[in-house]
């Protein structure tokens, strides 16, 4: 926080020379930005070292001094750009350096410097084809270049094109979408590999029962390769970047507690999940998302740590504070896919100065900015017309906004600066640098296992997963046993008997919808980490199965007993284990049909009443109500009664209880269990018919989960990305 107000006394010092474009520019230290290695020295743009035409690469030295670590060399810093080397004529003395250790100089961690790589686009244009027959171009000709050690946001008003032109940049664009132009990465065409790059999503799907070291812990082994020590420190790397030390050991928090992590820490740890693979490039959609002055302030101070470290940061912002802005490197200008400035953030203030919209005094510029260049101003300014009369303008800018755009963009495209970009692009494309590699992937197994693990934790952890059905369970059972106790064995109670065991197997399945909010929530963290490659959909469902396992066992076993004894059942200690596995075999059933559910709607209303409705056609054609033979062919009997599970699991359990089983009838004749309940439910007269129920129950929870599989590895790891591009349209057009 120190270096926070430092930072915000020395811009208020100077915001005073920022009122018009002939004051406002003598200042050296206007806004803040660091070298890479001088963390805590403010400096101005034109300390940045010039281009050298014949080696555009990053070379990296061993450092020397007391350090130790390496220290990156960036050969790849922009030369001053003409407004800027006007503006920096008159420049003030920058302050001296702010020592970067406390008191004896030797103390303090030292962070592992981050191998960062150049980034260029060219032509960039990008279509999308939604549901009108004929495609948008949601971003048109874009030109820009990004360096280590430095940081890049793309801002723009909603709908501009920002979060598309990441993603394009990433090359994570949806299936709908078409890219053309060229992206560069170290001078060549080639795809980032895996591990080379990370992308943070606006919204990020976090596990709130697990702390967060250890859930970077986690997230390291589902990506790396390699031993557990040397991947915990990478996690405290990770840890340290982010300045997450002080909430390592707490619980990053979630629906189910009352106690977590604010937005801002969420949000690192969302970045900081990115990090443990070290990439050489980092996207970030919209990092400020949700939140409040301090918190970003404080997030792009960190940020700035990140970039001091020679990691390339690109991102974008839809708005940001005045100290804030001061922080940027350089900015690509959006407006409706338009590109209205790309350079350095003194420049853009200068460049809307030439256009002839001068930021006013006392005014963000990012506010400025998007003020210009926002349509939507001018419905407010219609709707306040009257009142603008009596009380002036709203802001420096009087004209039509698309009047704005197109002064702007042409003043940029006329500008000095648009060619000194082209010049950078062409630099940077004229020689292929180092080629980025592949990092390595952990292993399935190593996934699976890591995946299981985390799932016991988890459900371990939170009591809405498992422990509240399981209460609920229990009191279910007790209420059901407590009403069906002291039936006897004679044939009288045959019919009470089975409807015993119907009740008994339909409720709990019913209950078991309780658990559609945590299967939900697992399928986002899955989608999550799928789209950035850390999951996939074998590893993702064989890892829930095997964490569900235990679970699901202690609630069918604790259950079955107290059902069991408490209705009164045959005293075999074989036929109470069967009862205990059917009951098991039917709640994985239940598990695979909910997590079917669930990654079809993935939204809890529509999943639940989806549930329900089926549980009550499926309970309508288990024979209960009708026997089997009875009900009408076409629809109630194939197929409704051959894919209730219940069918399957009543008719298992009774021929559980009754073949074998003798009723006397008089004093002469006596009947068989089988010939007592066909009367009440149709069952099959064969002993082993119970291990085929069996049977069938277990192929049906595999079958359950091999469709889940197709939806995830088919359907929803190629339409994730398109979801989310929706989602976030959504957020915009709600803004």
């Amino acid at each position: 926080m120190e270096e926070i107000q430092s930072q915000s006394d020395l811009y208020r010092s100077s915001s005073s020379c920022a009122s018009s474009p002939t004051s406002r520019v003598p200042s050296s230290h206007f806004f803040y930005v660091r070298k890479p290695g001088s963390l805590r020295q403010p400096i101005s743009f034109e300390d940045s070292p010039e281009w050298d035409d014949t080696d555009v690469r990053m070379e990296y030295e061993a450092g020397g001094g007391g350090g130790g670590g390496d220290s990156i060399n960036d050969a790849t810093a922009t030369p001053i750009s003409p407004s800027l080397s006007k503006i920096n004529s008159g420049s003030m003395a920058s302050p001296p350096p702010v020592p970067e250790g406390g008191g004896g100089g030797g103390g303090g961690n030292v962070v592992r410097k981050i191998a960062g790589a150049s980034i260029a686009w060219r032509d960039l244009t990008v279509t999308m084809t939604g549901k009108r027959r004929y495609s948008d171009k949601v971003v048109k000709s874009s030109n820009g270049y990004a360096f280590p050690g430095t940081m890049t946001v793309i801002m723009g008003p909603a709908k501009s094109g920002k979060s598309t032109l990441l993603r394009a940049l990433a090359g994570r664009l949806p299936p709908s979408a078409k890219m053309y132009g060229e992206v560069f990465v170290n001078g060549s065409k080639s795809h980032m590999p895996y591990g080379s790059y990370g992308y943070v999503e606006r919204e990020t799907e976090l596990i709130g029962s697990l702390t967060v070291r250890e859930f970077l812990y986690y997230s390291a082994l589902l990506q790396l390769p390699g031993f557990l020590c040397q991947k915990r420190g990478v996690v405290e790397d990770a840890i340290q970047a982010m300045s997450l030390s002080d909430y390592a050991n707490k619980l990053i928090g979630g629906h189910c507690y009352m106690k977590g992590l604010r937005s801002g820490e969420r949000r690192r740890v969302s970045i900081a999940r990115e990090l443990v693979m070290r990439p050489h490039i980092l996207f970030i959609d919209e990092p400020l998302y949700h939140l409040d002055s301090v918190s970003a302030l404080l997030m792009m101070v960190t940020l700035k740590k990140l970039a001091s470290m020679g990691c390339t940061l690109v991102f974008t912002i839809y708005q940001s504070s005045t100290e804030v802005f001061g922080l940027f490197d350089r900015i690509c200008l959006l407006s409706n896919g338009n590109t209205l400035f790309f350079g350095e953030t003194l420049a853009c203030l200068q460049h809307f100065s030439n256009a002839g919209f001068p930021c006013p005094i006392m005014q963000s510029p990012s506010d400025h900015f998007l003020r210009a260049i926002n349509t939507d101003f001018d419905r407010i300014i219609a709707m306040c017309k009257n009142w603008q009369d009596d009380n002036g303008d709203f802001s420096a800018v009087n004209m039509d906004t698309a009047v704005a755009i197109r002064t702007l963009e042409a003043t940029y495209k006329s500008s000095e600066d648009a060619a000194s970009v082209e010049t950078m692009i062409f630099k940077l494309t004229e020689r292929e640098g180092t080629q980025l590699k592949s990092k390595g992937k952990a292993g399935a197994a190593t996934r699976v296992a890591v995946l299981t693990w985390r799932s016991l934790l988890v459900m371990s952890r939170e009591w809405k997963y498992y422990w509240l059905r399981l209460i609920l369970y229990m009191i279910l059972t007790l209420c059901i046993g407590t009403l069906y106790s002291g039936l006897g064995h004679s044939l009288s109670s045959v019919a009470t008997r089975v409807s015993a065991v119907f009740v008994f197997v339909s409720f709990a399945s019913l209950l078991g919808i309780a658990g559609i909010p945590s299967l939900l929530k697992e399928i986002k963290i899955y989608g999550s980490e799928a789209s950035n490659q850390h999951s996939g959909a074998f590893v993702f469902l064989l890892g829930q199965f095997l964490g569900s396992i235990p679970f699901l066992f202690l609630m069918s076993i604790s259950s079955s007993l107290v059902f069991y004894f408490m209705v009164g059942l045959r005293d075999d200690f074989s036929l109470l284990m069967y009862f205990v596995l059917n009951f098991f075999m039917c709640l994985l059933v239940n598990e695979g049909l909910m997590l079917f559910i669930a990654c079809i709607w993935r939204d809890v209303y529509w999943s639940t009443l989806t549930l329900i409705s089926l549980h009550v056609i499926m309970m309508l054609a288990a024979g209960h109500f009708r026997i089997r033979n009875a009900l009408p062919k076409p629809i109630w009997t194939y197929p409704l009664a051959y894919i209730s599970f219940h069918t399957y699991s009543i008719e298992g359990l009774l021929e559980n209880e009754y073949l074998g089983e003798v009723f006397a009838v008089g004093e002469v004749r006596s009947i068989s269990g089988y010939e007592a309940i066909r009367g009440n439910y149709q069952i099959s007269p064969d002993t082993s018919s119970k291990w085929r129920n069996m049977l069938v129950l277990l192929a049906m929870a595999f079958g359950y989960r091999l469709i889940v599989y197709v939806l995830l590895r088919f359907g929803l790891n190629k339409n994730v990305s398109a979801r989310l591009l929706l989602c976030h349209r959504k957020d915009n057009s709600s803004r």
